[in-house]
């Protein structure tokens, strides 16, 4: 039976918690695959690798972690710690005693690795994720989180595993990116306590934030150039608070020499533009599929538009995957703004 626990920002979830944690304990000794979403952020993939190292420094021997797609880590997390947890989605453990899902929504997100939540004997959700359909037997969900690794570190504490510098950096990883570097509206006082505490272990913020920020292979800066070139203004979408967006293409990695991953950060300058509240980026998966990143700066629920279209989100930061044209699918997008303005 499917017990869904919510949390609201600063209030642990005690029972949730300490339900989550029993079962971890019960099963430890059994086979437990960890696994985050499809095509994973530094969220997904630092509280997913930073938990399974706590659970590793408590014993559990039988253990694995994966995420559907292709098996490919983004560089500006190929020196995370834990890598070797890692596996194939084709490799991963078919029938598991335990899994834990790491920043996932909806069960869609988890691909082919979804039947393994049906046949494991637990299953485990912990997200921030305010449209969580709570698919898991236990469901931490925390929207009021800045990041998944808030939970993780919530339920590491009820596990009483201590942080250390390995640990650490993984989560810290995994706040900084889903807080833009600590500069979105969601850095609250928790978020920068629960940075010192990581710091505290010994970690080098400097050095993190210029591997996963700062440093891009020349390629990537010329195939944003291109997608950039390609922007376009709607200032009278979404009710008049204006619209601005752009696409980018398998032919644009393929000319220059990119992996896809170099994609996720095309969001972040388009959003900037002064003239509109909304952006979006349209990135090509296969013929006629683009997955879809949404931003506000506060006029329009993109949760509520994302969920509307098959995805999922934040309110003001949020996706889906769409289909046909880029055209088409941002035509879309701009049917369900005026449907989701915030009063």
């Amino acid at each position: 039976m499917t017990e869904a626990v919510t949390v609201s920002e600063g209030v642990p979830a005690t029972a949730g918690l300490a339900a989550a944690a029993a079962t971890i304990r019960a099963l430890a000794t059994g086979r437990v695959l960890l696994i985050c979403h499809v095509n994973p952020d530094g969220d997904a993939l630092g509280s997913m690798l930073g938990f399974g190292l706590g659970l590793r420094r408590l014993g559990v021997a039988g253990l694995q972690a994966t995420f559907p797609g292709p098996f490919e880590i983004p560089e500006p997390f190929a020196e995370l710690p834990g890598l070797d947890l890692l596996v194939a989605e084709e490799q991963a453990e078919a029938d598991p005693d335990l899994v834990i899902v790491f920043d996932v929504a909806a069960v869609s997100r988890l691909g082919e690795l979804a039947d393994r939540l049906s046949r494991a004997r637990a299953t485990i959700a912990l997200d921030h994720h305010a449209s969580n359909t709570g698919f898991a037997g236990i469901n931490l969900v925390d929207a009021g989180a800045a990041a998944t690794s808030v939970v993780a570190e919530e339920l590491l504490r009820e596990l009483g595993v201590p942080l250390d510098a390995e640990i650490a950096e993984c989560l810290y990883v995994a706040l900084a990116t889903d807080t833009g570097s600590f500069r979105f509206d969601m850095t609250t006082p928790r978020v920068h306590e629960m940075a010192a505490r990581l710091i505290a272990t010994g970690l080098r913020p400097g050095e993190i934030s210029r591997r996963v920020f700062d440093s891009r292979p020349f390629g990537a800066m010329k195939l944003s150039a291109d997608v950039l070139s390609r922007a376009q203004l709607d200032p009278t979408a979404a009710a008049g608070h204006g619209m601005v967006w752009t696409y980018a293409t398998l032919d644009d990695l393929e000319r220059h020499g990119q992996r896809p991953y170099v994609l996720d950060a095309l969001i972040d300058p388009v959003r900037c533009v002064a003239e509109v509240d909304v952006s979006v980026v349209v990135k090509q998966l296969a013929e006629r599929e683009w997955a879809v990143s949404l931003r506000s700066k506060g006029a329009v629920d993109m949760s509520a538009v994302a969920v509307a279209l098959g995805g999922g989100g934040h309110r003001l930061a949020a996706g889906f995957t769409g289909y046909g044209t880029p055209g088409e699918v941002v035509s879309a997008v701009r049917d369900e703004l005026e449907n989701h303005l915030i009063p």
